[in-house]
């Protein structure tokens, strides 16, 4: 057995409408609709399935909660445009720039809080990790 990737993830929230509008506007990404009017937002070649709390799909995790989320976010954008892009939406950054060892390489990090409280840290990949295992 071996993974190779990430496909997608679901994360469960409030409200699917505020959580669309913060991942759109804030982050980039795109909202699209998918099988009986299912919600996702996409970046990349990955995607967030979004859950409605109390509206979940099954199967779904065993305790599904908002603001239980805690994930990085790698961007090309340089850190200090991305400062200046939450500044004009006034969405407050606890914490950064600070550097940080990512999955492959070393990281500068930002933090902010989506609508549910959720973790989010934005990164800018710093310099590969020799040491990481990229199998």
């Amino acid at each position: 057995m071996h993974i190779d990737s990430l496909d997608h993830l679901v994360l469960t929230v409030a409200s699917i409408p505020a959580t669309v509008r913060f991942y759109t506007e804030a982050l980039g990404m795109r909202a699209e609709t998918f099988g009986q009017g299912r919600t996702a937002l996409r970046f990349g070649d990955q995607k967030i399935n979004l859950h409605e709390a109390d509206r979940e799909f099954e199967p779904k995790a065993d305790r599904p909660t908002p603001g239980s989320g805690d994930f990085c976010f790698l961007t090309a954008v340089p850190l200090a445009e991305v400062l200046a892009h939450l500044e004009a939406l006034d969405i407050p950054v606890l914490e950064g720039p600070v550097q940080r060892t990512g999955a492959s390489a070393l990281i500068l990090s930002l933090y902010l809080r989506d609508p549910d409280g959720n973790l989010i840290e934005v990164s800018n990949i710093l310099t590969p990790d020799p040491t990481a295992d990229r199998r």
